[in-house]
């Protein structure tokens, strides 16, 4: 993702949280994530992860994906290799945004994850919708909670994201994912 795209990002964020009439303490309060750190996003001075992102997008009531088609193209569902958003994940890793719109119920990503890549070097763990991973190639360590798991080609798993979750790439080589969360950081509807 070059910092041109880190900017537009950060600026789309910017003009969301304006419209919503979210002051960047507002948005902190709601995300968990520092004012400092925000503000440095939006003006793309810096990077934010997966987490981060889900974080932001479910505080201020859109789909992740809606993060990165400010027209919120509803289309022909068609998404080009070449126009995929490419998100830096925890280390040594990228996930790519293969969902086109108009889905808005299911997010998918191929994760690409370099040797001795990880999604971060703690668990997370985001609201509570379903999460699918499919290993295209390698091997990954799956960590839920204190379960651990070692998936090779063709595995699969399944969980929920409020359980605390790690991928880390424990092969010789880089390895690949298919990595489906649906429904993506939807917000809940209050009473």
């Amino acid at each position: 993702m070059s910092s041109e795209d880190h900017e537009s990002l950060g600026a789309r964020v910017r003009i969301l949280r304006q419209q919503r009439r979210l002051t960047l303490r507002e948005l902190s309060a709601q995300t968990g994530l520092s004012e400092s750190f925000l503000s440095q996003f939006e003006r793309g001075s810096t990077q934010a992860s997966i987490s981060s992102l889900r974080r932001i997008s479910s505080a201020l009531g859109v789909a992740m994906s809606d993060l990165f088609d400010p027209q919120n193209n509803r289309g022909n569902g068609v998404l080009r290799a070449e126009e995929r958003p490419t998100i830096p994940f925890g280390e040594k890793a990228l996930k790519l945004l293969l969902t086109p719109k108009p889905l808005e119920y299911i997010e998918a990503f191929r994760l690409v994850m370099d040797v001795d890549g990880s999604t971060g070097n703690q668990q997370y763990q985001h609201d509570d919708s379903d999460e699918l991973i499919v290993v295209l190639s390698g091997t990954f360590r799956v960590e839920l909670a204190s379960e651990i798991f070692i998936l090779e080609k063709d595995d699969s798993i399944s969980f929920r994201s409020g359980i605390p979750h790690r991928v880390v790439n424990v092969g010789s080589g880089p390895a690949e994912a298919l990595w489906i969360i649906g429904p993506p950081g939807r917000v809940k509807a209050k009473d």
